[in-house]
């Protein structure tokens, strides 16, 4: 395929969304509202059911509940002993073996329906992302650790976008998340389409200015990989690519980076617009920078004028919508 060809084919990379596969997402069970918790409770999180749940499609998993502790159930917390061991101190029973058998088996399953991220329950023994506590004899001795089950997450799918609803209320870390999974689903269309270095070269030249604003060195670095195409075997490129992709956006987007991206953009208008409208932009971002506005300000004085002067390059960046408007992601200070 010519990458005329491509780009033809790839010419929706300035929306959002890939439109052809479902945002699936991996969630703890009790956060949908199922009555699944120790006390027979559940603890349904109103951002992840009502706002998330108009864009993702969720697979819930509850750990607990599928090594068959059932509910209302004995408390279970992290203990001391031969490693970190998963305790309901009432009884004494040791639910360790278990939960971490089902974790490979389970992690196993949901890497095949190859979710765009997965969101965990904070506190919990099992799932949480976290602070989790550790007790010795009965007291706590430390809260440093993850769940039993979210730990092994972590550590077999370390590219996976994973969030808890806690850290959810954060807004630099929401927006991180969620433009992380939409990103992460963006490159599934893509694999589903057929990877090829053409299809390559436009999946990252869309995604130039994202990257930037996440980490610079990771942006030169994959530069350099899509540059190097037909050096090494394809199969090498694409995995290489999509790792160092991923992981490139766990660095958290910052208003000093945004500012610095924002410049840059500014720079393909400079001869377009006249001097009260740069400096118009200018302040916008000199604002944002010191957390005097939202950066969705000095991005809309961006969009106006690059629909306006037909920036053909800026119009096919998806910094400038990694994810719907609606969810109102950058429209805090």
């Amino acid at each position: 395929m010519t990458l005329e060809a491509a780009s033809l084919e790839l010419g929706g990379w300035a929306r959002w969304h890939s439109a052809d596969l479902p945002l699936r997402v991996g969630v703890s069970s009790c956060l949908l509202g199922e009555e699944v918790r120790f006390d027979g409770g559940h603890a349904r999180d109103r951002f992840v059911t009502d706002t998330l749940g108009q864009w993702f499609e969720f697979v819930p998993v509850c750990p607990e509940m599928e090594i068959g502790m059932g509910t209302p159930r004995p408390t279970v917390r992290l203990q001391e002993g031969h490693g970190i061991r998963l305790v309901a101190p009432s009884t004494g029973e040791d639910f360790t073996e278990r939960m971490l058998t089902f974790a490979e088996a389970k992690i196993a399953e949901l890497s095949r329906l190859d979710l765009d991220g997965y969101i965990l329950k904070k506190s919990s023994p099992s799932c949480g992302m976290e602070r989790i506590r550790v007790y010795r004899d009965n007291m706590p001795s430390r809260r440093n650790e993850s769940g039993l089950f979210a730990s092994r997450l972590l550590e077999r799918w370390s590219t996976l976008p994973v969030e808890e609803d806690g850290r959810l209320n954060d807004s630099l870390l929401r927006e991180n998340f969620i433009e992380r999974v939409f990103s992460r689903n963006r490159w599934r269309g893509l694999v589903r389409r057929g990877l090829s270095r053409p299809r390559l070269v436009l999946f990252h030249t869309a995604h130039k200015l994202l990257l930037r604003a996440h980490n610079e060195a990771a942006y030169r670095r994959l530069g350099q990989l899509v540059g190097s195409a037909g050096t090494i075997p394809d199969r090498q490129l694409f995995a290489t690519y999509e790792a160092e992709f991923q992981t490139a956006l766990q660095t958290m987007a910052t208003p000093q980076k945004h500012s610095n991206v924002l410049y840059h953009a500014l720079g393909y208008l400079k001869r377009a617009l006249d001097p009260i409208e740069k400096r118009e932009i200018l302040t916008a971002i000199e604002d944002y920078r010191k957390r005097l506005l939202p950066l969705v300000v000095p991005l809309t004085l961006l969009r106006y004028n690059i629909r306006r002067h037909s920036v053909e390059y800026l119009a096919g960046q998806l910094y400038f919508d990694p994810h719907p408007k609606e969810l109102m992601l950058r429209n805090h200070a």
